[in-house]
């Protein structure tokens, strides 16, 4: 893994370069068919994840059986690691690859070897986590909060790359439509319909997968009304 993505890393960015190098020579690779699981929902957890390539469902399911997915992990992200902070580490979600996908496993026992080491690595580390969090705060209040319409703008903001212009700009969906619609928690039909909205309002224009946001400000207006 090339060592400039993992400074620009959350997890990483708090540790020098040989505390770095350490972390990697304690990990390893493994690689995932599509549909295959990762791991289970309370399986005993001695790793965090990071994504390489392909692309990973995290899920639980309901007591009836159903689906809820709790978030799709991108290349270059980092997954499951609030199993760092436990007592009694055991995943809580389940972990399948929507996609072949390759994942790397960071050991947690080194890693916290390299936190109990240096308190500036600590601190650091725990700045970054409060902006991540308050970033996930702003999400969950899109996600419980706020309307479907609110959240499908949102999300299509997000999905935006932080140097794209303010007036226009194409972005590509993730994944499949129906999972997202899960991601955003309404119904499938739903999101159809909220796309059409918008699209009939000219915000957006809509090509299979790739969505064209005609005017950047007047989306983000919608969500700051």
């Amino acid at each position: 893994m090339p060592t400039n993505e993992l400074t620009q890393h959350y997890l990483f960015a708090a540790l020098d370069e040989t505390q770095r190098r350490q972390a990697q020579a304690h990990s390893h690779i493994r690689h995932l068919d599509a549909g295959e699981h990762l791991f289970m929902q309370g399986d005993r957890a001695t790793a965090f994840w990071w994504l390489e390539d392909g692309q990973i469902k995290l899920y639980r399911l309901s007591g009836d059986g159903h689906q809820k997915v709790m978030g799709l992990v991108a290349p270059h992200q980092s997954f499951a690691e609030g199993i760092l902070f436990m007592d009694t580490p055991r995943y809580p979600v389940n972990a399948q690859a929507i996609s072949a996908s390759t994942v790397r496993a960071f050991d947690s026992g080194t890693y916290l070897a390299l936190l109990e080491t240096s308190f500036a690595t600590c601190r650091a580390l725990f700045r970054q986590m409060v902006r991540r969090t308050q970033r996930h705060l702003d999400e969950i209040e899109a996600l419980t909060i706020q309307n479907a319409r609110f959240r499908l703008v949102h999300y299509l903001l997000r999905l935006r790359p932080v140097a794209t212009s303010a007036s226009a700009g194409t972005v590509k969906l993730p994944t499949r439509k129906g999972l997202i619609a899960s991601q955003l928690a309404v119904q499938p039909e739903t999101l159809s319909r909220l796309f059409r909205e918008l699209e009939r309002e000219g915000y957006i224009r809509v090509d299979g997968d790739s969505i064209r946001i005609m005017d950047v400000e007047a989306l983000q207006r919608l969500v700051l009304a």
